[in-house]
Parts: structure tokens; sequence; C-alpha cells
């Protein structure tokens, strides 16, 4: 793995640059749609004198608008694409009806340049989420087709000024700071590790600054939009405490008695932090020579006090264990590892297939979508998956439609138990989770290292 440091970044001289607290919002409260179009449009993206990439934004903008909606309320997108390809949205981590979910060629056809479709669904549960693009996401989301969705509690626990979404993304840029779109669709990064990129912005900006009122509680919701690589963040580093994983709220606050945290490609975790003092605030990520993301600049600003806020758990149904199915999913390929005998479109690959076709990966000994599901139960069946990675690489496996339970990690109890909708497993690891499989319709299943979904990692599952 290529590890982040500062010696990897680009300088930018609006690294000191004041963002808005929760990034550009969209109130979509209101009757009505809420407008949202994919385009092209320019930007530097270290800023200063480096010369502009072309990127794809929603709103013409990276991150694309930040949508917020009540809990339970109707959220309508009109969607309307002026890309030159075709395209989709995905609404990551939402419970939402099978419609709706955004995947092209499973749930709905790809959005064609000039077309437009209508998102409505109601979001059951509060919490950090975020949407991107599910067509050709490897390529897509890396051109910058993301953005953050906030599902807000009934009575929201933070001020507006007290509640940051810190969405980080890294990007691989060339020797003139330029996104390098031709190194998209690499064969090494298919087969290895994934796209990972060389600068890091947060909110679409290099080692932006936030002012935070003093002695006030603050939420932090951190989200990787990286295509493929797995950050490594220490909340005690900044005397912070996880609050939420993947949306979802826990009992009480809880400070990590293990560091760093590995924030997985698509994962969002929320903390809670307050600070009595006025002196910067370093956000920092782990994986090489420390590198600082993000400065909190705390200020006076006549606020402060109150109680610790405590964030109401969503209701999700609890998986039976002793009445459930339990189905098993083998992770093979990749480089280093057993490519076995892989299937794809129906036959057996040979060496030169895998050349041609880059599918490296497969689950249960197929690579890529299957024309039968990974397995299919009627609605209300509670569903035990035993995942077993025989690849020499990290995965970061996305279950859509549902949230799960982690039950053992390589045998061992998990001892969190929080619900999650993506979970990481290591190389020659075992990641057993459990769930309610309530939500019917076709839902993939696959690895949110996006190079390794198009490789062949991508199954989907029936629930009758």
């Amino acid at each position: 793995m290529v590890h982040i440091t500062r010696r990897h970044f680009l300088a930018s001289s609006a690294a000191a640059a004041f963002l808005p607290a929760a990034g550009f919002a969209v109130s979509a409260q209101e009757p009505g749609w809420v407008e949202l179009t994919a385009r092209q449009f320019d930007k530097s993206i270290p800023g200063g004198d480096a010369q502009p990439s072309t990127l794809w934004g929603y709103d013409g903008q990276n991150p694309g608008p930040t949508l917020r909606v009540k809990q339970g309320e109707t959220l309508r997108i009109r969607f309307k694409n002026e890309l030159p390809e075709p395209t989709s949205i995905h609404w990551h981590g939402i419970r939402l009806q099978n419609a709706m979910d955004g995947v092209s060629g499973l749930t709905q056809d790809p959005v064609p340049p000039g077309g437009t479709f209508d998102y409505t669904f109601q979001p059951p549960d509060a919490g950090t989420y975020w949407y991107h693009a599910h067509h050709e996401s490897w390529k897509q989301v890396a051109m910058g087709l993301y953005g953050t969705l906030i599902v807000e509690e009934p009575e929201p626990a933070f001020a507006p000024e007290a509640d940051i979404v810190l969405m980080l993304d890294d990007w691989r840029l060339d020797r003139q700071g330029r996104l390098d779109v031709s190194s998209l669709g690499q064969m090494m990064d298919w087969s290895h590790g994934g796209r990972l990129g060389n600068y890091l912005t947060v909110n679409g900006q290099a080692q932006p600054r936030y002012q935070i009122p003093r002695g006030s509680w603050i939420r932090l919701r951190l989200i990787n939009a990286c295509n493929s690589r797995i950050l490594e963040i220490d909340p005690n580093r900044f005397g912070a405490r996880v609050i939420a994983y993947d949306g979802q709220a826990l009992n009480q606050p809880v400070k990590l008695d293990y560091t760093p945290h590995l924030l997985g490609p698509a994962q969002r975790v929320d903390v809670l932090v307050k600070y009595d003092d006025a002196r910067p605030v370093e956000l920092q990520e782990l994986s090489g020579q420390p590198y600082t993301f993000a400065t909190l600049d705390v200020v006076d600003s006549g606020q402060g006090g109150g109680g610790e806020p405590q964030l109401p758990a969503n209701i999700l149904p609890e998986p039976d264990l002793e009445n459930a199915k339990e189905f098993e999913l083998l992770m093979e390929g990749g480089a280093m590892g057993q490519m076995g005998q892989l299937i794809y479109n129906g036959r057996v690959q040979s060496r030169m297939d895998f050349m041609a076709n880059k599918q490296v990966w497969g689950f249960n000994g197929v690579a890529n979508m299957a024309d039968d599901p990974f397995f299919s139960v009627a609605r209300g069946q509670n569903v035990i998956v035993n995942v077993i990675n025989r690849t020499s690489f990290m995965h970061a496996m996305h279950i859509h439609g549902h949230h799960f339970k982690i039950l053992e990690r390589n045998g061992e109890p998990d001892a969190e138990q929080a619900w999650r909708d993506t979970f990481l497993v290591g190389p020659d690891g075992t990641t057993k989770i459990a769930f309610v499989a309530d939500n019917p319709g076709k839902w993939l299943f696959h690895c949110h290292m996006l190079e390794h979904a198009a490789a062949g990692m991508t199954t989907w599952f029936e629930v009758a």
C-alpha cells in the first residue's frame, strides 16, 4: 500500500481557507423537488497556480451539494445527466425501496446523456450517509461524482455550527497537479489494492480550517469517499469519542480502546468533541507519517455550556441467530492470490481471459454478477453470512438496502456489536455478519474498493 505523507501532497494556497461547517446545504424539507445535475466542470484541485482538472460533479461542484432531510420525511430528487456517458445515483446506507437504490443494471437502467430520473424515498434512519455514482463507479467516483446526505434527527442534538461534515478523498494527480485521468482502469490497480491517490482533500479542499465554538459539544461526521484507500484515524489523539458508525448511533459515546481506527472506503464515523481551551486541534491521517488533513480553530463565541448530547438510536430489527439461514462467501483472486477456476460470463477463464477482461477477483468461484443470486430468501428471514477472504488484500464489503451486525472476526466474537453497512475483512481473514432480510428486492453485495468491484467482487441477493 502506498502511504500518504506530507511529501506526497502539493502545497495549496487555499489550505487555510474557512469553509461552512456542513458544506453546501440544500434543504429538502419543503414540499417539491430538489434538482441535481451531473455535469463537467473545471477546478484546480490543489489550488494556487496548479492547472485545472476537468472533473465530474453534481451541480458542477465537488463534493456535490450536501442534502439534508428530516428522518421519515420524503426526499424528492429530480436528477439530470449532462455528462457524455450514462450514470446513476446510489444513496449509500439508506434502507430505501429497491427501485430507488440507483444500481445501474440491477435496480434501474442507467440514465443516458441528456436523460432524467426521479428518485423519491423516505429515509427511515437518522445519521450520516452519502450519495455517489453507481455506473462504472471506479471511474465516475474518481472523477468527483459524490456528495453528503444527512438525515437529521426529529430534534437536532447539535446546532448547525457544531455539526461539521468532513468528506475525505484521495486524488491521483500528475506532475502538473491535474487529475491523472489516463491512469483510470489500470490493471495494476484492479488486481492489487485499488486506485490509491497521492493528494488528500476534505470537502474538496486541502487542509481546511474550521472555526468551532469553545466549550461547546461538536459533532464531526467523517466520510471516506476514496475509491480504495483505507484511512487510519485515531480519535483519541484529538480527544474524540465515537457516537455513530455508518449512520447508526451508538447507545452512548465510546472512547476507543484500539487505535488507529480504520475507516474503509464508504464507511462513516461520527465523533463527539469539546474543547475548553483555544489551542488549534489537528486532525491527522496516520497510515504513513502523520498528516494533518484539517484543523479545528477553537474560538470564543459566548455559547458553550449545556449537557452532553445524546443521539437517539434508530429502530432496526435484531437478527434471531437461532432461526437464521447461514451462507458462505469465499473471496478469491487478485495479485499474489489463488485465481482458481473463476467463471465469468458462464465459462472458466484462461490466463489470456484475465488479461483481456480484467475479471481477476471472484465470489464463490464467480467473477462479477452471476445470473443466479448469491442467495434468495423470503422477506423477514434472518440471515448469517460468513465471509472468508482468501486473498492477499483487505476488502471493504458493502451490503445494499440493509444494515447488519458483525458477529465474529477471525473466529472471535466482535465486542462492539454495532450496526454497519460496510465492513473490513483482512487478508486471509474471516468476518461473520447477521441481519434480517426485511427489504424486498434485488440487492447488491460487493467490495467497495471500487476497482475490486469492477474486477469481479460483485454479487447480489434477493429478498422475495
